[in-house]
């Protein structure tokens, strides 16, 4: 790359992190530990390809600077806690939204597979979900509980190991980008196609509304968290993939670093999935219009928190810089 090709592409990044220098009062950790990973991934590149050259000097000093603050002895705010979700989090998103974009559409063919394969061949659902499972409902339809797996135990057992049981496949699904974005598309794949034909085993009983009902109570935070942790997983992925002008090694740290944030992320969202699940879906006997409205608010605060506040806040970050 020639290098006014270089500084070109790059020149708008800089200027921010000047900005980051001069305001490090306002600036929180996790940004300034991005910033400076950015340089000095830049400067690696520039001490490489341009080694006598000003921008290499200029990069070296910017990166000082940085270096600087980073480890000087900071306070560190309580606030912190709570911008990391309403505001670390949300500016995260909105720079992995390809990413997210990606996941939903992995996630959303796998449920047609799913629908498809369960239509052709009503066993399908036994190689899914296995033999037991699909015995289980099968009798409780017949005693007409067809939902009675949802209340085999106290709603505080099953808070604990439900919650445990999402946050853990979140995290399976994001480190399984470890091995490339493809390993978090394989988790996706097998999470929808389960759900595919575990929804059309219920409609070929005619009972897809009171189904839909139970699982999607639930189901519309903890299913939408899972395709959050599936952009982690393909952020991480694809920093090893496609490292752009980065080092691999770098690119894949910094695709980590996102990956690991967004993930976190939706732990408290888990938590409330699984308080639903626990106490509220058991409930079949409750108006279908207030289950409909919960699913409604959850699908959106879903919508809110992981489109439309990170639009908002790019917004924000850019209107600070200018």
């Amino acid at each position: 790359m020639k290098e006014v090709t270089f500084i070109r592409q790059n020149i708008s990044k800089w200027r921010g992190a000047e900005i980051v220098v001069e305001t490090i009062g306002d600036t929180d950790a996790t940004e300034l530990a991005d910033t400076y990973l950015d340089v000095t991934s830049d400067l690696a590149f520039a001490q490489t390809h341009y080694p006598e050259s000003k921008i290499t000097r200029y990069l070296n000093n910017l990166a000082s600077a940085l270096h600087n603050e980073i480890y000087r002895s900071r306070r560190q705010r309580w606030s912190r806690l709570l911008t990391f979700w309403t505001e670390e989090v949300p500016q995260t998103m909105w720079e992995a939204r390809r990413e997210l974009l990606l996941s939903f559409v992995v996630f959303a063919a796998s449920v047609f597979v799913g629908f498809l394969s369960q239509l052709l061949d009503p066993e399908f659902c036994r190689i899914i979900l296995g033999d037991g499972y699909v015995d289980m409902t099968l009798q409780n339809i017949a005693n007409g509980e067809p939902m009675a797996v949802y209340n085999g135990d106290a709603e505080d057992e099953m808070f604990g190991s439900i919650t445990m049981n999402n946050v853990r496949v979140s995290f399976v699904v994001f480190v399984m980008g470890i091995f490339t974005s493809i390993g978090t598309g394989v988790i996706l794949f097998m999470n929808g196609v389960m759900l595919g034909s575990f929804q059309t085993f219920f409609a070929q009983h005619d009972l897809l509304w009171q189904s839909a009902l139970a699982v999607w109570l639930h189901g519309t935070l903890e299913i939408s968290a899972i395709i959050v942790a599936g952009a982690a997983g393909i952020a991480m992925g694809n920093g090893w993939l496609f490292p752009g002008t980065y080092p691999r090694l770098v690119s894949f740290r910094r695709g980590a670093r996102r990956g690991l944030r967004i993930v976190v992320g939706t732990v408290p969202v888990f938590i409330v999935a699984g308080f639903i699940e626990s106490f509220f879906t058991r409930h079949t006997e409750w108006p279908d219009l207030l289950r409909l409205s919960i699913i409604l608010c959850s699908l959106a605060f879903v919508i809110y928190y992981y489109i439309i506040l990170p639009k908002k806040r790019n917004h924000e970050s850019r209107e600070t810089i200018d």
